[in-house]
């Protein structure tokens, strides 16, 4: 451990990517402290000491009295205005950002995390709702089909412009797979997923702390699936 500006907690999903992907864009170094899901470790009292909600990611940023930072959304933001990085200048382009953010905070993340619960964690554990999971299953698409459409004749959300708001929603929209949702037919958001999945930084970020290819239809899904479901358990045995 070093005395780095940004500690950084996290794990490998959705949105513990998020700080990762933008702190490996922006070239900034960081310390990171793996949250240990098996061992309910954002559950700990030290842990929800800096988060209250036992949810990953959080930051804290040593360099300003260890302030901290919690939900991906917040953190992204605080980030973006610190280092003046993926978040435009222009007040209308800022603002533009901050809804393609917030679409994926309370739409994309949601619906396509049921999905994939639904699925790939309470459905292995002898819990099927078929009603629940054509409902996430349909939202996401269509939320993805908004994406589609606003990405015709744009590189990026916001213009051609590479912002937190790409960074927020691609994680989660390029987990199609593990969400059992169907991309065919939306040619302008797959040529977005193309774009990104050149970027090196980014592609690095989701090696860190550690690599999921499965949740991108990659690897060895069934092993990942089962691995997955196992951390939930006990959760799915409470509802």
């Amino acid at each position: 451990m070093t005395n780095r500006d940004i500690h950084l907690y996290t794990a490998s999903t959705m949105n513990g990517w998020k700080p990762v992907i933008f702190l490996e864009e922006a070239g900034v170094e960081y310390d990171l402290t793996y949250i240990d899901f098996s061992k309910k470790e954002q559950k700990s009292p030290e842990y929800i000491k800096l988060n209250p909600n036992g949810r990953i990611p959080t930051i804290v940023d040593r360099s300003n009295n260890d302030f901290v930072v919690f939900e991906s959304g917040a953190i992204l933001w605080y980030l973006a205005e610190k280092y003046n990085k993926f978040l435009p200048s222009d007040a209308n382009e800022k603002s533009r950002t901050l809804q393609w953010l917030m679409f994926q905070m309370a739409g994309i993340g949601p619906m396509m995390g049921q999905a994939m619960y639904f699925q790939r964690i309470a459905a292995k554990q002898g819990h099927e709702d078929e009603f629940a999971i054509r409902r996430y299953v349909d939202e996401s698409r269509r939320l993805l089909e908004v994406l589609n459409t606003h990405l015709e004749g744009r590189q990026y959300l916001v213009n051609d412009e590479f912002t937190i708001a790409d960074i927020a929603t691609y994680p989660w929209a390029r987990a199609y797979y593990w969400a059992k949702v169907s991309v065919e037919g939306l040619p302008h958001l797959q040529a977005w997923f193309d774009r990104i999945d050149k970027r090196e930084a980014t592609q690095r970020a989701l090696s860190i702390p550690k690599p999921y290819w499965a949740f991108f239809g990659k690897g060895d899904i069934e092993a990942v699936e089962r691995e997955n479901a196992a951390r939930f358990e006990s959760d799915v045995k409470k509802t």
